[in-house]
């Protein structure tokens, strides 16, 4: 065989390779599932019922309970039914919660400095000032041990917590200076994520770092550059009420960004109607968005598609 046609046929079969991968690496489906001891009655049924679900990227709590972290053998179990599936530990990172391992009895008398006042929606969730070097060693211990039980990366949440720091009454400042830094709120999130990127992938080059919500950060390049994908919540939708025209637009304008560097959309939505759940899969579809209909607690594996 000459050498040019030997070449030509491993550079055809690499490029088959590449293609493959790359639409592996797309999910169809996720699941995204926060409380995994309600969802089933113990961690081995848990982890039986995810391995079958049929879910590309499914998310989790970074632990099955406050009792129990999940193991690497627990998330290989997880992946074998379903090949090139990854498996993602969420971590909110935008706000402090007094049910985690790190939390300390005496911040309720004597809070630390970075401590921001209780989320009046979530109770035992206290916002945070997240550019604080305290607050960050805290979480980035929570990324070293995700990371080691084998997940395949980041479920990011509260990264939208600089909007609290740009509220004013009953306005926002965008970009709004923070005198702690010297710079935006926006940009002191924009770091965190990167930071915490940075961390992922020194345990695993390629990780997925995927935020939540903050749409308005894809402004940014190098936030852009940085993530995977982005997770969005209520985007057509609030419950089974249709979303403001002008909310949904705003965010879109965003999202688009990251269409176009064939980047994953994760569009959450909580409809319980018939009808309302069709809307969400007909427009997530339009905008080529990967879906899921769930409940708000996150409990069930919902429904989910492309």
């Amino acid at each position: 065989m000459k050498t040019s046609t030997y070449l030509h046929r491993l550079l055809v079969l690499f490029a088959l390779l590449l293609s493959t991968t790359f639409a592996k690496a797309a999910p169809q489906s996720f699941a995204y599932i926060l409380q995994a001891d309600s969802f089933a009655a113990s961690k081995s049924q848990a982890i039986q019922r995810l391995a079958a679900s049929q879910r590309d990227w499914i998310i989790l709590d970074a632990t099955y309970s406050s009792a129990q972290p999940w193991t690497r053998s627990d998330l290989a179990a997880i992946r074998r039914r379903q090949a090139g599936r990854k498996i993602i530990a969420y971590l909110s990172i935008g706000e402090a919660e007094d049910y985690r391992p790190y939390w300390q009895s005496g911040w309720a008398t004597t809070p630390p400095a970075w401590l921001q006042s209780e989320n009046p929606d979530w109770p035992g969730n206290y916002k945070v000032k997240y550019w604080d070097p305290a607050w960050q060693q805290i979480m980035l211990a929570a990324v070293d041990s995700a990371m080691a039980s084998g997940f395949d990366g980041v479920y990011l949440d509260i990264v939208d917590g600089f909007e609290f720091f740009e509220q004013n009454g009953n306005d926002f400042i965008d970009n709004r200076p923070n005198p702690a830094t010297g710079q935006s709120y926006r940009r002191d999130m924009v770091d965190w994520v990167k930071i915490i990127a940075r961390q992922v992938r020194s345990h695993k080059p390629g990780a997925l770092v995927i935020p939540q919500n903050g749409s308005q950060l894809l402004a940014q390049a190098d936030f852009l550059n940085t993530v995977s994908g982005m997770g969005v919540e209520d985007l057509f939708t609030d419950d089974n009420q249709l979303q403001s025209a002008s909310d949904t637009n705003y965010r879109l304008y965003f999202l688009k960004k990251l269409l176009a560097r064939k980047k994953t959309v994760l569009d959450i939505e909580y409809p319980t109607t018939t009808n309302r759940k069709a809307l969400v899969r007909q427009r997530a579809r339009q905008k080529g968005f990967v879906w899921l209909v769930t409940d708000r607690e996150l409990q069930t594996l919902g429904a989910s598609g492309h």
